[in-house]
């Protein structure tokens, strides 16, 4: 039990979610408060404020890891993982109380650009999430590995669930005066703690394996028998990154991680905004109930991957999360009332599965010493894409705002497609591979049962003789 991630992931993303709300609405109350002489215009104004805010925020949030993340990593490889899983924990913490202190102190809304720094230079959730799904990569065998990433996403995504629902309830029924939020943030930084003390003094780490031939379905099994250089090279191929085709499927695989999460990313970072603007002008507890609902992807993507997993390959779970999110954000385009913005998210039932199948499907193709430099690169990748995606969105969403506020959402409809050319060529290189077990699996019983009848054939000589 004491290896066991599942209680670190649900206590830290459960103090995100509380941390999340407080966030939005903290910032929503100051601009409103400095917005308020202006009366009708003050909608669009306050929009225009809080996405400005989150712009500068998420730029200095996702860019500050580039300085540590990869070698905390690297820490993590060579020394003990708890480095790169304990050093974010605490910058989540010191980082949260910022916006304690905030609340309490009446502190300027630019105090938290300091916070996002500080979060960033330890490492952030670049590093903290690549250091999870890594310390789950060394703990399982490559068939179920897909199957135990998502169940990590599902708790991951039941917490955050639990937390939103909870988050816009605790912002507005317990606050002391007229300070709301103090209570829920409270909340967060004690969670947060928590979770720092058992990364640090409960956690065990187990130590890094190699490639798990025997739990492949794909690898040949050795044979003392048969010691030939072709089959040796073909067990060489499922776990060296050395290999041409294993580089041409990660980079296939990097190129559509980063373009689906460009789609999500931009989709889900203008989300909130259009929560709060007309016709929905949702307050505290819909925005919370709308975090919820799409914080349930995580359950029914889990349920998809095991399900799918028994009879579709990797690549095949990863196209239908695609069309999933897809789909969903099309709708999701021309929503105008609530209970259409539900259908979008019943839709996008699937959209969590391309992610974590594809750090799935990268770990079968590398070593397990540098599955935290691995998984770090991809992280970094896709904080980088986050960033620029940010920004590019946020400014598309302003300038749209007037004419269709769903134009954010049509643009990552388009990109999310975009995403299946890269995954149907790792589908096609991924069948050749197939192919070539196959023939290398018939030319093994070939030449056994060549060596079996001739074996037959000369044991008569050997009794005679």
């Amino acid at each position: 039990m004491k290896i066991w991630i599942e209680p670190l992931v649900a206590g830290a993303q459960l103090a995100s979610a509380f941390y999340d709300t407080g966030l939005l609405l903290v910032v929503k109350n100051y601009y409103n408060g400095t917005n308020s002489s202006s009366a009708h215009s003050s909608e669009e104004a306050q929009q225009k404020a809080i996405s400005d805010f989150y712009i500068i925020y998420h730029l200095v949030d996702g860019l500050t890891p580039l300085l540590s993340a990869y070698g905390l990593a690297r820490l993590g490889d060579r020394i003990n993982r708890k480095i790169s899983i304990g050093v974010p924990l605490a910058g989540y913490l010191l980082s949260r109380f910022l916006l304690l202190l905030l609340i309490l102190l009446a502190w300027p809304i630019e105090v938290m650009y300091g916070a996002a720094i500080l979060h960033g230079l330890t490492g952030g959730f670049t590093t903290y999430w690549a250091s999870i799904m890594a310390l789950a990569s060394q703990g399982s065998s490559e068939s179920r590995r897909s199957l135990r990433f998502i169940s990590i996403e599902l708790i991951y995504g039941i917490a955050g669930f639990v937390g939103s629902i909870a988050s816009g309830h605790l912002f507005v029924t317990f606050h002391l005066g007229y300070q709301h939020g103090i209570v829920l943030i409270s909340c967060s930084v004690a969670l947060y703690a928590l979770c720092v003390i058992y990364s640090l003094f409960v956690l065990q780490v187990p130590k890094p394996g190699v490639c798990d031939l025997s739990a492949s379905t794909n690898v040949i099994q050795p044979d003392s028998s048969l010691a030939d250089e072709e089959n040796f090279q073909f067990r060489r191929c499922e776990c060296s990154p050395n290999l041409r085709p294993a580089r041409s499927i990660i980079a296939m695989l990097f190129a559509g991680a980063m373009l689906y999460d460009l789609a999500v990313v931009g989709a889900v970072n203008v989300l909130p905004l259009f929560f709060l603007k007309k016709p929905l002008s949702w307050g505290p507890e819909y925005v919370g109930y709308a975090n919820a609902a799409g914080h349930l992807i995580f359950i029914t993507s889990f349920l998809g991957v095991f399900v799918f997993s028994k009879f579709l390959r990797d690549t095949t779970m990863i196209m239908i999360g695609i069309v999933s999110f897809s789909a969903g954000i099309l709708i999701m385009a021309f929503v105008r009332w609530t209970f259409l913005f539900y259908i979008a998210r019943g839709v996008m039932l699937f959209a969590l599965i391309p992610l974590p199948t594809i750090r799935s499907l990268l770990s079968k193709h590398v070593e397990a010493s540098t599955y935290g430099k691995v998984f770090v690169l991809l992280q970094l990748s896709l904080v980088i894409t986050g960033v620029v995606t940010t920004t590019a969105y946020n400014k598309i969403y302003q300038q749209t705002l007037g004419w269709f506020s769903g134009f954010c959402f049509l643009l990552s409809c388009v990109i999310g497609c975009l995403t299946l050319i890269p995954i149907s060529f790792v589908a096609y290189k991924q069948r050749t591979q197939s192919d070539l077990t196959e023939r290398l699996t018939n030319r093994k019983q070939s030449s056994t049962s060549e060596a079996d009848i001739q074996s037959k054939l000369e044991q008569p000589d050997r009794l005679t003789t």
